[in-house]
């Protein structure tokens, strides 16, 4: 389940009034099928996203039971490293450890803290959380939050003190990639914080409506991201068939910038198949933020048009993929989407592509 649908069964079950329990995976060693910061939703008959795959779920709610039950927060530990028997006999095949925070969501309180939370990750601009996992000070309960990236912030249970602890701390960190615990210190006292970013759901641009950006739009909304297609031409926005996109509409390259913000999205595919078309969309985009820009058609293609653009080109040194996608033998539209995807998603985290195009 994607990000994005655990959000939309917040959701849900925010508009019912239904208690939750917030799971957080704190700490991790070895492998394990999620990492520090990832973060599911449990009620009373099942569960908004997964932390190991399914096998420990069941377990998972018995406690989020007793969680609700007690409106207390409790941290879990499961040792997965034994590979002489099977964590309760289901013969789970992570090796590793890991533990999660399991804190109460209650109607009363606004599902806090995961609907300040959920506003982040719903935004555009990133921001971060600080979760006390334990705390030797009486006052300060494990599950107390500071959450950063919505106007001054939003806290939850948190001592006036230990609030300005967690806010410089997330202040810090704001530019941090991945969760960590931390320990802080506050007159005498230490408490094992969390920190961990949150990053708004991914937003991917769409020029061009052809057929061929069916696949991409549907593949790109399955995994959770929001996606937006502009076109200048209407009649490859009549078809009826880009139900998956959050918003389509009509707009030429000089006037796509009235309708959205380009800041706002995280990666653009250009894909009229039209060279005059394409040339004036990437006119368009050089100016941009986007980390990712992708452009369909071969090498000689994109030679092409980055001698026509002249001087501009360079604005697009380092952000342009063309052909877009990664090299795993995409010969289909819905491969060449997969390609694609898995080029941004690449891109996104900051790995070396695995799987280079040759410059034929």
């Amino acid at each position: 389940m994607s990000l994005r649908c655990v959000l939309e069964a917040f959701d849900a079950w925010r508009a019912a009034s239904v208690p939750l329990v917030l799971l957080t995976v704190t700490e991790t060693r070895g492998s394990t099928y999620s990492k520090a910061g990832h973060r599911i939703l449990l009620g009373e008959h099942g569960f908004a996203g997964l932390v190991s795959g399914g096998c420990l779920e069941g377990d998972l709610l018995e406690h989020a039971r007793r969680v609700l039950q007690h409106r207390q927060a409790q941290l879990l530990t499961y040792d997965l490293r034994d590979d002489n028997d099977g964590l309760f006999g289901l013969g789970i095949g992570c090796n590793g450890l890991f533990r999660v925070l399991l804190q109460p969501l209650l109607p009363v309180e606004g599902h806090a803290p995961f609907a300040a939370i959920a506003a982040v990750l719903r935004g555009h601009a990133a921001g971060t959380s600080a979760t006390v996992v334990h705390s030797t000070d009486p006052a300060l309960a494990p599950g107390a939050t500071f959450v950063a990236g919505i106007e001054t912030g939003a806290s939850h249970h948190l001592p006036a003190a230990w609030e300005a602890r967690l806010a410089s701390g997330c202040r810090q960190r704001r530019s941090a990639t991945r969760a960590g615990l931390v320990e802080e210190q506050l007159d005498g006292d230490t408490a094992t914080v969390l920190y961990a970013p949150l990053l708004p759901l991914p937003r991917l641009l769409i020029l061009g409506a052809g057929l061929d950006a069916v696949p991409l739009v549907n593949m790109a909304s399955q995994v959770g991201w929001r996606v937006t297609v502009a076109d200048h031409r209407p009649a490859q926005l009549g078809r009826g068939d880009l139900g998956q996109a959050e918003r389509v509409f009509e707009a030429t390259p000089a006037e796509l910038p009235r309708h959205v913000e380009l800041a706002h999205f995280s990666a653009a595919v250009i894909m009229t198949h039209h060279l005059d078309s394409d040339r004036a969309w990437l006119q368009m985009l050089a100016g941009s933020p986007l980390a990712y820009i992708g452009l369909l058609g071969p090498t000689q293609r994109r030679t092409r048009l980055l001698e026509q653009l002249g001087a501009t080109a360079v604005a697009l040194e380092g952000r342009l993929h063309g052909p877009a996608g990664l090299a795993i033998g995409a010969d289909s539209p819905a491969s060449i989407a997969l390609a694609i995807l898995a080029e941004i998603q690449a891109c996104l985290a900051g790995r070396t592509e695995p799987y280079r195009r040759s410059s034929a």
